[in-house]
């Protein structure tokens, strides 16, 4: 905070000899000012030296960015107020003078831009390699549509005359959490076509496929919001699948399937 503070009206070697011989900031050494302006530096927030926001949440932000601190991807679930904020995060937001409610708002924050740049990694990543097993397990042609356009309501097209699919993937590389986002655009698509089909891939975390599953629309149908008045209409809502509406593998590709080339698509091959 105090490089911040003092940088966009000096240089950084004048700072240094403020923060070296100045007895307000002899509480720190040398060479913890050095530790901290490295950091400053790698996580970007010696760029724009005049920005607007306030500089304790500047450092809240990124310290929350940069830590890796587990419970931050399921910070939606975990951390539903301020008053089930992390004790990290508590003492973070503590020396740098936050209020606990702002301090809820930058975690809500800074874990809708991670989750937002993993979900489009992990969700290109599970796409691609399900593109790439439906091509090595039938005769039929895999088409990754939404590599060219998010326009169709669905991921995969598996194009056969006789059994036409429509795949909708969503991925995700963590364990025992079967959570995805369904936007009203894909829920409409659902509606209208009955080659649509929601399939969940489950991937380690280098990206590698452990298992598939199917969702039908028969389940997913009653759980989406209702639009309530004239004024309001939903585009975007958070499905949790619990175990049981869960099928193995995507059994509606079966006709499809070479003999003996399934592996992780057919009904009892996932873990």
């Amino acid at each position: 905070m105090r490089w911040l503070e003092l940088l966009p009206d000096s240089s950084a070697a004048r700072c240094r000899a403020f923060f070296t011989h100045h007895a307000d900031f002899s509480d720190l050494t040398p060479t913890q000012y050095e530790a901290a302006y490295s950091w400053l530096g790698e996580n970007g927030l010696l760029l724009d030296l005049h920005d607007r926001t306030a500089v304790s949440e500047r450092v809240f932000r990124a310290a929350l960015a940069s830590s890796g601190t587990a419970w931050l991807p399921d910070a939606d679930v975990l951390v539903r107020g301020p008053e089930e904020l992390p004790d990290d995060a508590l003492r973070a937001a503590e020396a740098l003078g936050i209020p606990e409610r702002d301090a809820y708002e930058q975690v809500s924050a800074v874990w809708g831009k991670v989750d937002t740049e993993a979900r489009a990694l992990i969700g290109s990543a599970g796409e691609s390699a399900l593109v790439r097993l439906i091509a090595e397990a039938t005769d039929a042609r895999a088409e990754h549509v939404a590599a060219h356009s998010d326009g169709f309501g669905y991921d995969i097209a598996v194009h056969s005359r006789q059994h036409p699919l429509h795949i909708e993937a969503k991925s995700t590389v963590r364990r025992g959490r079967t959570t995805f986002y369904l936007s009203r655009h894909e829920y409409g698509t659902m509606r209208r076509d009955p080659a649509w089909q929601l399939v969940f891939v489950q991937l380690t975390r280098d990206l590698d496929v452990t298992a598939i599953a199917s969702v039908s629309a028969e389940w997913i149908s009653p759980q989406v919001p209702q639009d309530k008045g004239p004024y309001g209409r939903w585009e975007e809502c958070r499905l949790d699948v619990p175990p049981t509406a869960l099928v193995s593998g995507i059994p509606r590709l079966a006709p499809l399937l070479r003999p003996g080339a399934a592996g992780l698509l057919l009904p009892g091959q996932n873990s």
